[in-house]
Order: structure tokens, then C-alpha cells, then sequence
């Protein structure tokens, strides 16, 4: 999957990996890709939802030694 942007969010606990998603996907155009890794568990749930409710969609995600990945696409 090819990326436009990424955001290393490790280490945040919410609500800061949303924060800072919201804000690079504001300087994103549509159709662009934002990869981001965090390793808050729980955000899964909320960037979920936080995507849904700005009608952006996570394209994919993954979990690798305790990273979660996740592409959103701007729509």
C-alpha cells in the first residue's frame, strides 16, 4: 500500500493519536494515504470511529510486535 504521508504515534495515549491524525489528514487532499503506528490497543476502536464519522476509510490495518498500523484514506 502506497503511503502519502505517515505518523509515528507510538507511545500516545488517546486522545493525542487522534489529535495529530486529524491534523495531518487536514493538510492531506483526497485520495491520499496516511500510515500511522501507535501502540495504544484501544485506539483500533476510536480511529474506527473517528473515521466513520469524517467519512475517511481505513484501507488497512495490522498488528506487528505490538505496533498497530493502520492506511486511511482521505476521502
Amino acid at each position: 500500500m502506497e503511503k502519502t504521508k505517515f505518523l509515528d504515534a507510538k507511545g500516545l495515549a488517546c486522545p493525542m493519536p487522534i489529535v495529530k491524525t486529524r491534523k495531518e489528514m487536514k493538510e492531506m487532499d483526497p485520495g491520499q494515504v496516511l500510515e500511522i503506528h501507535v501502540t495504544d490497543k484501544g485506539l483500533k476502536a476510536d480511529l474506527t470511529a473517528w473515521a466513520a464519522s469524517t467519512d475517511n476509510e481505513i484501507v488497512k490495518h495490522e498488528e506487528e510486535n505490538g505496533v498497530y498500523k493502520f492506511w486511511i484514506k482521505k476521502v
